[in-house]
């Protein structure tokens, strides 16, 4: 029979871990969260052999078992409790070999905890380079657990890490203590282990330091815990310091034994000297803004044309439906409603994989802490901290996991400007409403013979959205107020050349997260809207039939054949449906901004989520576009005109001003959800729904008056 079991991979930050994970699941993945709180959860089936299959669990990163921010604790939450189901029967921890005495302080508390655990050394090639010789057999036996060399970049040791992991699962080897737990606070270990029924020391000895941070221990256990406490006046601090102490002596002395430097660390060395430029106060900055010029060139040049393929594609198989299917309500159903909602999220998905592709090796190399690093001087100057940067740069991709990577931000003034300002960077959602809108008014132009002029706008876009956030974040420090002071700590690995496979998979993964989440609601929209765009008042819909089956029997005017007044009634029709209703009855405050109905229409569909504006404008003008002529949504954009001007209805100003509007305004019921989850209450989100729509509004008014 085909086994299944739990394998947890924990490691402190940056020694390797989600290289190692895709290296051991490959595709085999999947993303969501942690049971109970807004920390992301990956997943992968781990293949062991033909009759031994592991559920592999990625941890968040973690320096011990004390924790510090939100990601940490779920470690803490999750190797606590046998019944939670994440609970693991095999812990593969993942060190950096050129580091292990700061990486081996976790490896000792899980050794104690007495879980079957396994030690990978990640990054031997580079321990090699840098002249570092490790004992394994020795360190292995000093540490009384397996130990297997590993370099997750090139696929090299996964066998025996395997094999080595079946091994602790079948027959696991339960090492003694790494240190003399029961001495630190015996009477209250003993206690404890008595109320809980569990043998263990270390176990006793967390639950004394984190009963309070448990959710899986109910009110009654935590008071039991605490009054124990007191009893024995157990001090959690000083006994921390005096476990820390003793482990690190440990550690020392086993790596005294087992470890040999003979050379400086060469990756380190040009790591440096690397930094000294990169990393400059002036220069650094300079070179990271270059970067981004080229990542967003490249948004538009790379991906140019798979889109047109694309592009074309859903033409033709908007011809062939047309061709082959009987005229009815299903077959406008498919070409007015589904397909056009496809096309929306398809699209675009070139341009997503092109943007991911830079953040995947720009993470997989080390350059994005450093530029974490660099930035940390200008955060603090707006009421931000240096570990903000993390989510400003995430919110490129997303806002969601941003908003949830600022629970590494202990002080809580930060957090919440943090949280509140994310939403203000362009994500990947905005990215198609951006590249439609540009490529309506932007000709595909180049500025001295290379230089995209689309994407100098799109880079203009997402600086603005920077911009906005330190701004944002600066009047925020002056109305919010905290005597905690914050402070900035973080490791810099060293630069290596990205795996490409890591790559490959990081691309495909979010092109998938993409295409499932985004298109779900997308395509779920495109109906409902086709649904409101079709159907209307009966009364008006048979006041319009009747009246152009008269002009058509009548044939009064030569102007208007059958094809014109089939185009006209579907006008009129679409202006007298519900979802014309709709446009209509918010028309009159968004006129000033310089849009019509039909846009209105769009910008309400799209506080589902900003991507939905693309799949509405192709379902609209579907819906009212001639049938026989079937052209993407670009074109019918540029070719709508304002029925009583006869004006064309996307000027270069109403443009101009949508871009702007989406460029400030919240609209992600997504982001509002976690922004809800994250800050504990409904304020904070609706202030920031409230606030940002209102600036929305005002700048994108201020942008068509002046630009029309």
């Amino acid at each position: 029979m085909n086994k299944q079991f739990n394998v947890a991979l924990i490691g402190n930050p940056n020694t390797g871990k989600s290289t190692l994970f895709n290296a051991l699941t490959g595709l085999n993945q999947k993303i969501g969260n942690f049971s109970g709180v807004t920390v992301e959860r990956k997943t992968g089936k781990l293949e062991l052999n033909e009759n031994l299959t592991a559920s592999l669990i990625d941890l968040p990163g973690t320096y011990s078992l004390y924790p510090r921010s939100a990601d940490e604790h779920i470690a803490l939450e999750i190797l606590n409790s046998t019944k939670n189901p994440d609970y693991p029967n095999v812990v593969v921890v993942v060190v950096d070999a050129t580091n292990l005495k700061r990486n081996l302080l976790l490896l000792t508390q899980l050794i104690d905890l007495q879980l079957p655990v396994v030690l990978a050394l990640n990054m031997m090639d580079v321990a090699q380079q840098s002249g570092i010789e490790i004992n394994v057999p020795l360190l292995a036996e000093k540490l009384g657990v397996p130990v297997v060399a590993v370099t997750a970049r090139d696929f090299q040791g996964i066998p025996a890490l395997k094999e080595a992991i079946v091994q602790q699962f079948e027959q696991p080897t339960l090492p003694s203590s790494t240190i003399h737990i029961h001495g630190y606070a015996p009477e209250v270990i003993d206690e404890i282990k008595n109320y809980f029924h569990i043998n263990n020391d270390y176990a006793a000895f967390e639950l004394a330091h984190h009963y309070h941070e448990l959710n899986n221990l109910t009110q009654e256990k935590k008071d039991a815990i605490e009054a124990i406490g007191l009893k024995y006046n157990f001090n959690a601090n000083k006994t921390q310091v005096a476990e820390t102490i003793d482990r690190y002596n440990y550690i020392n002395e086993i790596l005294s034994d087992t470890v040999r430097k003979n050379k400086p660390a060469l990756e380190e060395t040009r790591s440096n000297t690397l930094d000294a430029i990169l990393t400059h106060r002036i220069f650094g900055l300079l070179i990271f803004f270059v970067i981004l010029f080229g990542v967003f060139q490249s948004i538009f040049n790379w991906s140019q044309y798979p889109m047109s393929v694309i592009e074309n594609v859903f033409i033709s198989i908007e011809n062939y439906l047309t061709a082959i299917l009987p005229a009815g309500i299903l077959t406008n159903l498919i070409i007015g409603g589904i397909l056009p909602g496809m096309s929306g999220v398809l699209i675009f998905l070139p341009q997503i994989a092109v943007l991911f592709l830079f953040i995947a090796i720009l993470e997989d190399t080390g350059y994005m802490a450093r530029v974490t690093f660099m930035m940390d001087r200008l955060m603090k100057n707006f009421g931000l901290n240096g570990k903000s940067v993390v989510p400003l740069i995430s919110g490129i991709a997303c806002a969601v996991p941003a908003i949830m990577s600022a629970r590494n931000i202990e002080n809580w003034k930060d957090r919440l400007i943090t949280i509140f300002v994310t939403p203000f960077m362009s994500c990947s959602a905005r990215l198609p409403v951006y590249t439609l809108l540009i490529s309506l008014v932007v000709p595909n132009k180049f500025v001295f013979g290379f230089l995209s002029l689309q994407g100098l706008i799109l880079m203009a876009m997402y600086l603005l959205g920077f911009v906005s956030a330190l701004l944002a974040g600066w009047l925020l420090k002056l109305f919010i107020k905290t005597k905690s002071k914050s402070y900035f700590l973080m490791e810099l690995p060293v630069y290596r050349m990205p795996r490409w496979s890591n790559v490959g998979i990081t691309i495909f993964n979010k092109a998938r997260t993409f295409v499932m989440e985004a298109g779900k609601v997308i395509l779920a929209v495109s109906i409902i809207l086709w649904v409101l765009a079709t159907f209307g008042p009966s009364k008006d819909f048979d006041a319009i039939e009747t009246k152009y089956a008269k002009m058509s029997s009548e044939n009064t005017t030569v102007e208007l054949n059958s094809s014109t007044l089939e185009s006209k009634k579907k006008a009129e029709k679409l202006e007298a449906s519900y979802a014309g209703l709709l446009g209509k009855f918010i028309e009159p405050a968004i006129k000033p901004l310089g849009y019509d109905w039909k846009i209105g229409i769009a910008l309400v569909t799209s506080f589902a989520a900003r991507e939905v504006f693309v799949g509405t404008m192709s379902t609209i003008y579907s819906v009212q576009g001639d049938g026989e002529h079937l052209d993407t949504v670009r074109e019918k954009m540029l070719e709508a005109r304002n029925p009583e001007t006869g004006e064309l209805t996307f000027t270069f100003a109403t443009v101009m001003s949508l871009m702007i509007f989406y460029a400030f305004a919240m609209q992600c019921m997504s982001t509002f959800a976690v922004v809800y989850r994250e800050t504990n209450g409904i304020k904070w989100p609706l202030i920031q729904l409230f606030t940002m729509t209102a600036f929305a509004y005002l700048a994108a008014f201020a942008v068509y008056q002046f630009l029309s």
